[in-house]
């Protein structure tokens, strides 16, 4: 039987020592850790067809499936997002904000490892190996608690992982998954606040409220990822279709796909044409407005439910709105704080957007399915945070760190 406890406190332990590591041979690891898991992507892919046969005896949803799937390619892009972490810079040790005081004393700010994170996730394998490979190079150790639609996928890369700290001689316990599946073990987890620093829950609104009434652990939350796009009277007709239909339609499944479209009222009757052709291919279930329903083939009237819906398929919640300030307020009233974009040329318009819209990340022009750590330059990201403390957006390595305060003196004391 696994045993969490002993788990948690191994890890504990071993976090003091990867905290050691430098900057040269984290990266080191990470480098080799990528070869493994790319010289052994048959035998991954072998066991994550044993989760995909699973899975849809389990009868999982068509978007589960898609998030649970590898290929070679996809085993090719885990390597390769872990090269990427190695590319960037290691935020640990560095000193900010050093300022000389009045008594002769320097004081600074150095940035340092959480110490334990612990990982509770649904069917996305490629989370094991990247966040894994996120904590590695902060300077943490991690538990990693995927979802059993997983199980034989995440401990496949587990093994690639452990082999490159076994043949170096690291502490294998920096990297932990939990091959238990239970809830019980999630209950478990979330007590050990004596050995773990930090949990990130990522899935279903299901999971994340049940991780974050239960823990005694602070966690970060991301509960789900209702994205607006909001085309104003003064937007591009092109770029608002283009923009529209690659974030609803390129791969519905992700959390920053677009869920909501809102239209301002003056330009509704020269785009929506425009949009439901655009939107006919990948035959995009739409749930409209009354004033905007016409448009649309087999549209659904929209109810307050489908605003605040997060699809994550082929669907859509259209509105028109008959202002600049309506369309606010309605963004105010169903964001779920992970992303929201506006369509205009009116400079004056999207700085208006940016500073009345305080999701983790705000847009002009561009499609939502760039509210990535990769695509923001974090590298991979281990989550995306919609509650405003510690961090807020996509994760990256700095997100993985805190900070203490280093107090350079010359023998001054205190009167």
């Amino acid at each position: 039987m696994f045993d969490i406890v002993k788990s948690a406190a191994l890890a504990k332990r071993a976090a003091l020592t990867v905290a050691q590591l430098t900057s040269h041979e984290k990266n080191q690891l990470l480098v080799k850790m990528a070869d493994a898991i790319a010289e052994n992507s048959t035998t991954i892919i072998a066991e994550n067809a044993k989760d995909i046969t699973a899975g849809k005896a389990k009868g999982l949803s068509t978007a589960m499936l898609d998030r649970l799937l590898l290929t070679q390619q996809g085993v090719r892009d885990i390597a390769e997002a872990i090269r990427d972490i190695v590319r960037l810079d290691d935020p640990v040790g560095h000193i900010s904000n050093l300022a000389l005081r009045p008594n002769g004393i320097q004081v600074g700010k150095m940035r340092i490892p959480l110490g334990v994170i612990a990982m509770i996730y649904e069917a996305r394998p490629n989370v094991t190996a990247e966040s894994a490979a996120l904590c590695l190079k902060s300077g943490n150790s991690v538990i990693l608690r995927g979802g059993s639609e997983a199980i034989y996928s995440n401990i496949a890369l587990a093994n690639c992982l452990h082999q490159v700290l076994e043949q170096a001689n690291v502490d294998k316990n920096c990297i932990t998954v939990i091959p238990d599946t239970s809830r019980d073990v999630i209950e478990q987890l979330l007590k050990q606040r004596e050995s773990i620093d930090l949990v990130i829950p990522r899935g279903g609104e299901g999971l994340i409220r049940y991780v974050t009434e239960n823990s005694q652990i602070p966690v970060i939350q991301h509960f789900k990822g209702v994205c607006h796009l909001f085309i104003d009277k003064y937007a591009d007709i092109e770029k608002a279709s283009n923009i529209l239909v690659n974030g609803k339609t390129q791969r519905p499944s992700a959390c920053n796909a677009l869920e909501t479209a809102l239209i301002h009222a003056d330009i509704a009757e020269e785009i929506l044409p425009k949009i439901a052709c655009a939107l006919k291919p990948a035959a995009v279930k739409v749930h409209a407005c009354a004033d905007s329903i016409d448009y649309f083939e087999n549209a659904q009237p929209a109810t307050d439910a489908d605003f605040a819906a997060e699809y994550l398929a082929q669907e859509i919640a259209v509105k028109i709105v008959p202002s600049f300030q309506q369309a606010l307020e309605h963004i105010q009233t169903y964001s779920s704080d992970h992303t929201e974009v506006i369509v205009t040329q009116d400079t004056s318009r999207s700085q208006r957007f940016i500073r009345s819209i305080n999701s983790s990340v705000v847009m002009v022009n561009a499609s939502s399915r760039f509210s990535d750590g990769s695509q923001l330059g974090l590298g991979s990201e281990i989550g995306i945070s919609t509650s405003k403390l510690h961090a807020y957006g996509p994760m990256g390595l700095t997100a993985l760190t805190t900070e203490k305060f280093v107090v350079l003196g010359d023998g001054q004391i205190r009167g």
